[in-house]
């Protein structure tokens, strides 16, 4: 048998560099997936059911809120958007590695139903670093801006809820660290019975 893959969970303020960890995490691990959301929003130019969402209407998804269907799930402007659990516990059953991006909320909720997950929290050296990170990026007003600011220092209260915090002040070296955490992940005992099983018996 296959032991289970990793539940990844990342975490951290807008502007901690979250995006770019994870897509270099992918290229060190190619049997990282991400996982599909579900929306009940309408799908917008460009976007295909199943790879980008999996679109639905609010009727659909509280039958399936119901159902307990989901690792995850909130509700934004009138739309939700949820973590179908089928999918990641398929993706884990194979051995593969599921990646969720989300926030301290939602990764709350998964952490509640799939305690063995990996639970990684992300975030600048400094509140002056996230500031210049998100003023470079002229996206956002100075009220956006303030607003984020805000929110990052309070959820540094939630740090203590995840396993590893990673500081993103070089990001080559922030990569390396989120890299050897799911090496490390990778080799516990908890996590390969049927590869120790498969060993003992090599040793017969």
């Amino acid at each position: 048998m296959i032991d289970s893959g990793l539940l990844i969970v990342v975490s951290g303020p807008s502007g901690a560099g979250k995006g770019t960890i994870c897509d270099a995490l992918r290229e060190h691990f190619p049997n990282i997936h991400y996982s599909i959301s579900m929306t009940t929003r309408q799908p917008r130019p460009g976007e295909e059911d199943g790879v980008n969402y999996y679109f639905t209407d609010n009727g659909r998804f509280e039958e399936l809120l119901k159902e307990d269907a989901f690792l995850e799930h909130a509700k934004v402007y009138d739309h939700y958007y949820g973590t179908p659990k089928e999918y990641v516990y398929q993706m884990l059953r194979q051995g593969n590695h599921v990646m969720l991006e989300i926030d301290i909320q939602g990764a709350m909720q998964v952490k509640e139903k799939y305690p063995q997950g990996v639970f990684i929290y992300i975030v600048p050296p400094s509140k002056a670093v996230l500031e210049e990170r998100l003023r470079g990026r002229h996206t956002d007003s100075d009220e956006v801006i303030a607003a984020r600011l805000a929110k990052a220092r309070n959820e540094l209260e939630w740090i203590d809820k995840y396993d590893y915090v990673i500081v993103n002040d070089d990001l080559g070296e922030a990569i390396q660290k989120a890299a050897a955490v799911l090496k490390a992940e990778e080799c516990r005992v908890m996590r390969n019975a049927n590869c120790i099983e498969e060993t003992k018996q090599a040793y017969q």
